[in-house]
Protein backbone atom coordinates (compact mmCIF):
# COMPACT_ATOMS: atom_id res chain seq x y z
CA UNK A 1 0.00 0.00 0.00
CA UNK A 2 1.37 3.41 -0.97
CA UNK A 3 2.06 5.79 1.84
CA UNK A 4 0.02 9.00 1.75
CA UNK A 5 1.96 12.23 2.04
CA UNK A 6 0.68 15.80 2.23
CA UNK A 7 1.53 16.18 -1.47
CA UNK A 8 -0.36 13.05 -2.59
CA UNK A 9 -3.31 14.04 -0.41
CA UNK A 10 -3.36 17.45 -2.07
CA UNK A 11 -3.21 15.87 -5.53
CA UNK A 12 -6.30 13.81 -4.70
CA UNK A 13 -8.11 17.04 -3.81
CA UNK A 14 -7.08 18.60 -7.12
CA UNK A 15 -8.26 15.50 -8.97
CA UNK A 16 -11.65 15.67 -7.25
CA UNK A 17 -11.90 19.38 -8.08
CA UNK A 18 -11.07 18.59 -11.72
CA UNK A 19 -13.79 15.97 -11.87
CA UNK A 20 -16.31 18.40 -10.36
CA UNK A 21 -15.43 21.12 -12.89
CA UNK A 22 -15.75 18.61 -15.75
CA UNK A 23 -19.18 17.48 -14.52
CA UNK A 24 -20.36 21.09 -14.22
CA UNK A 25 -19.17 21.84 -17.75
CA UNK A 26 -21.00 18.78 -19.09
CA UNK A 27 -24.19 19.80 -17.28
CA UNK A 28 -23.98 23.25 -18.90
CA UNK A 29 -23.85 21.55 -22.30
CA UNK A 30 -26.95 19.49 -21.53
CA UNK A 31 -30.38 20.02 -23.01
CA UNK A 32 -32.30 23.21 -22.31
CA UNK A 33 -34.75 22.38 -19.53
CA UNK A 34 -36.64 25.69 -19.76
CA UNK A 35 -39.65 26.34 -21.99
CA UNK A 36 -37.21 27.27 -24.80
CA UNK A 37 -36.18 23.62 -25.08
CA UNK A 38 -39.79 22.52 -25.54
CA UNK A 39 -41.42 25.41 -27.42
CA UNK A 40 -38.49 25.84 -29.79
CA UNK A 41 -36.13 28.75 -30.20
CA UNK A 42 -37.10 29.25 -33.86
CA UNK A 43 -40.88 29.35 -33.35
CA UNK A 44 -43.13 32.34 -32.94
CA UNK A 45 -46.32 31.88 -30.95
CA UNK A 46 -49.41 34.06 -31.51
CA UNK A 47 -51.96 34.57 -28.72
CA UNK A 48 -55.39 33.26 -29.74
CA UNK A 49 -57.24 33.45 -26.42
CA UNK A 50 -56.85 34.86 -22.93
CA UNK A 51 -58.93 33.40 -20.10
CA UNK A 52 -61.23 31.74 -22.63
CA UNK A 53 -61.92 34.93 -24.61
CA UNK A 54 -60.69 35.12 -28.23
CA UNK A 55 -57.83 37.61 -28.61
CA UNK A 56 -57.97 39.92 -31.63
CA UNK A 57 -54.97 42.20 -31.05
CA UNK A 58 -51.44 41.39 -32.20
CA UNK A 59 -49.55 39.52 -29.47
CA UNK A 60 -46.65 37.16 -30.04
CA UNK A 61 -44.18 35.27 -27.91
CA UNK A 62 -40.79 33.73 -28.73
CA UNK A 63 -38.13 31.93 -26.73
CA UNK A 64 -34.97 32.95 -28.63
CA UNK A 65 -32.58 31.13 -26.30
CA UNK A 66 -32.52 29.48 -22.91
CA UNK A 67 -33.66 31.88 -20.22
CA UNK A 68 -35.03 34.52 -22.60
CA UNK A 69 -38.50 35.53 -23.71
CA UNK A 70 -39.30 38.12 -26.37
CA UNK A 71 -42.25 39.15 -28.44
CA UNK A 72 -44.62 41.78 -29.67
CA UNK A 73 -47.47 43.17 -27.61
CA UNK A 74 -50.27 45.10 -29.34
CA UNK A 75 -48.14 48.29 -29.41
CA UNK A 76 -44.58 47.47 -28.39
CA UNK A 77 -41.87 44.84 -28.52
CA UNK A 78 -40.71 43.32 -25.25
CA UNK A 79 -38.10 41.09 -23.71
CA UNK A 80 -37.87 39.29 -20.37
CA UNK A 81 -36.05 36.52 -18.58
CA UNK A 82 -37.36 33.04 -17.79
CA UNK A 83 -35.34 30.45 -15.92
CA UNK A 84 -37.84 28.05 -14.34
CA UNK A 85 -37.56 24.44 -15.55
CA UNK A 86 -40.33 23.16 -17.80
CA UNK A 87 -43.29 22.77 -17.18
CA UNK A 88 -43.06 25.84 -14.95
CA UNK A 89 -42.66 29.30 -16.36
CA UNK A 90 -41.75 32.51 -14.59
CA UNK A 91 -41.59 35.50 -16.94
CA UNK A 92 -40.20 38.80 -15.76
CA UNK A 93 -39.27 41.46 -15.32
CA UNK A 94 -40.60 42.58 -18.68
CA UNK A 95 -38.85 45.43 -20.49
CA UNK A 96 -40.82 46.98 -23.36
CA UNK A 97 -40.46 49.81 -25.81
CA UNK A 98 -42.70 52.81 -25.08
CA UNK A 99 -44.67 53.55 -28.24
CA UNK A 100 -48.20 54.88 -27.87
CA UNK A 101 -51.06 53.34 -29.80
CA UNK A 102 -54.83 52.85 -29.43
CA UNK A 103 -54.35 49.33 -28.03
CA UNK A 104 -52.33 50.23 -24.90
CA UNK A 105 -55.04 48.83 -22.61
CA UNK A 106 -54.88 45.46 -24.41
CA UNK A 107 -51.09 45.59 -24.16
CA UNK A 108 -51.22 46.10 -20.40
CA UNK A 109 -53.60 43.15 -20.08
CA UNK A 110 -51.35 40.94 -22.23
CA UNK A 111 -48.09 41.78 -20.45
CA UNK A 112 -49.66 41.50 -16.98
CA UNK A 113 -51.12 38.12 -17.87
CA UNK A 114 -47.70 36.89 -19.06
CA UNK A 115 -46.16 37.79 -15.71
CA UNK A 116 -48.99 35.92 -13.90
CA UNK A 117 -48.50 32.62 -15.71
CA UNK A 118 -46.83 29.76 -13.81
CA UNK A 119 -47.24 26.54 -15.85
CA UNK A 120 -46.51 25.90 -19.52
CA UNK A 121 -47.63 23.06 -21.78
CA UNK A 122 -46.55 22.54 -25.38
CA UNK A 123 -48.56 20.09 -27.48
CA UNK A 124 -47.76 20.21 -31.17
CA UNK A 125 -48.54 23.70 -32.45
CA UNK A 126 -50.29 24.83 -29.26
CA UNK A 127 -48.67 26.51 -26.27
CA UNK A 128 -50.83 26.85 -23.17
CA UNK A 129 -49.79 28.99 -20.20
CA UNK A 130 -51.83 28.80 -17.01
CA UNK A 131 -51.85 30.50 -13.64
CA UNK A 132 -50.64 28.45 -10.72
CA UNK A 133 -54.12 28.20 -9.24
CA UNK A 134 -55.64 27.28 -12.62
CA UNK A 135 -57.83 30.40 -12.62
CA UNK A 136 -56.92 31.48 -16.15
CA UNK A 137 -54.90 30.66 -19.20
CA UNK A 138 -53.29 32.02 -22.34
CA UNK A 139 -53.47 29.88 -25.47
CA UNK A 140 -50.97 30.47 -28.27
CA UNK A 141 -50.65 28.82 -31.67
CA UNK A 142 -47.43 28.46 -33.63
CA UNK A 143 -47.18 30.93 -36.50
CA UNK A 144 -46.50 29.29 -39.84
CA UNK A 145 -43.55 30.86 -41.68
Amino acid sequence: MAKSTPLTGMMGGWRRAGVAVTLLALAACGPDETISGFAGTERTWALVSLDGVPWSERATLTFPEAGQVAGAAPCNRFTASQSAPYPWIEIGPIAATRLACPALEAEDIYLSALEDMAVAEVVGDVLRLTREDGSGEMVFEAVRP
